[in-house]
């Protein structure tokens, strides 16, 4: 009944899949850099492209938000699920600027694996935002929405893991230090893929 009723402003929707889109990329870019580090300055330059192209997606779709009077979905959840969106490849481009500015020569496997949930979780989220146009997938992105958050709880597990072994075998406390940032940024940016889902089950609940 909701769907039917609704005027819609189907910007919006186009909007988010556009965001979320460089998303997407940009946790790509991300999970490639840190498979090869020697392609550091090359996939940063591809993120910092992206997050300025959604930071003006973003801009847009706030903009369009305060001159449409009457939206398809409660004001607030748009605002918020495109700022959250945003903070996803923030967060994306954060952890490969700390590499280069920490000047990190090594990688280690769980950052690869860290960055791979988080491409998973942020690939799941595109999903789930293009299919909020249409309360008939309501089941669908309640099911991408719990898989974000089994994403992000074994992000913390891998995160935890891969602390306790670098406090056991690595002898130079700069370099725990700096791949501790960098786990920290990893799971943050899992984290914000949680955020989105969670914003994603309430407009569900909300309009279902």
């Amino acid at each position: 009944m909701f769907s039917r009723l609704m005027p819609r402003e189907g910007r919006f929707f186009e909007l988010f899949d556009a965001i979320a889109a460089k998303v997407v990329e940009g946790a790509r870019e991300l999970a490639a850099l840190m498979g090869d580090i020697d392609q550091l300055q090359s996939r940063m330059r591809r993120i910092d492209t992206l997050e300025k192209e959604a930071d003006t997606i973003t801009y847009d779709t706030l903009q369009v938000l305060h001159k449409t009077f009457i939206t398809p979905i409660d004001r607030d959840d748009i605002h918020a699920l495109t700022t959250r969106l945003d903070d996803i490849l923030d967060m994306a481009h954060s952890c490969a600027a700390t590499i280069s500015e920490f000047d990190i020569q090594k990688l280690t496997p769980e950052t690869k694996q860290l960055a791979d949930l988080c491409l998973e979780a942020s690939t799941l989220v595109k999903e789930g935002v293009a299919l909020i146009s249409d309360m008939k997938h309501s089941s669908r992105i309640l099911e991408i929405c719990k898989e974000v958050g089994r994403i992000e709880d074994e992000s913390d597990y891998v995160m935890r893991a891969a602390m306790a072994r670098i406090f056991r075998e690595e002898p130079d406390v700069r370099q725990v230090m700096k791949l501790r940032t960098v786990y920290e940024r990893l799971e943050d940016m899992a984290d914000r893929c949680y955020i989105v889902a969670t914003i994603l089950e309430g407009i569900v609940f909300e309009n279902a």
